[in-house]
């Protein structure tokens, strides 16, 4: 069976700085083991948190490094909206609406509803508005 994330992850990528070691509690700043006594770190692997490599945080809050190259093969960055297209957006998957149900391709259907600049957004940015739409966004600021 395959599977998809359900939540998307807050990340960083490890730098090996102090600072970075100090917050997620590592042993020291060059090639890195989490400590033993942080329960919130989990490490899998070798429990090696090199320089470039990522450290997750999960929905509980715990820590799991994540190697460079399987981070870039596994996530993508939320994608970035305008306001206008965020506030349609939340406006159709309402449920209170009336006139929509929430569900994506009513929310395309319904267009006529949104103002042009957003009609004309999401029509040149389908792929990116349902990619918003099904996995979370950033507005754009």
């Amino acid at each position: 069976m395959k599977f998809y994330r359900k939540q998307p992850i807050k990340a960083e990528q490890f730098d090996g700085s102090d600072k970075m070691a100090d917050k997620y509690e590592l042993i020291d700043a060059g090639t890195m083991l989490g400590t033993h006594h942080s329960p919130e770190l989990y490490l899998t692997g070798s429990g090696k948190v090199d320089v470039g490599d990522w450290i997750a945080t999960g929905v509980n809050g715990e820590h799991w490094p994540i190697a460079d190259d399987v981070f870039k093969k596994t996530y993508a960055e939320l994608p970035v909206i305008p306001k206008a297209v965020a506030d349609y957006m939340k406006y159709c998957k309402n449920p209170i609406n009336l006139f929509f149900h929430s569900a994506l391709y009513e929310a395309f259907d319904e267009l006529f509803a949104a103002s042009h600049d957003v009609e004309h957004w999401i029509d040149h940015n389908s792929d990116v508005f349902a990619r918003a739409w099904l996995d979370g966004y950033v507005v754009e600021e």
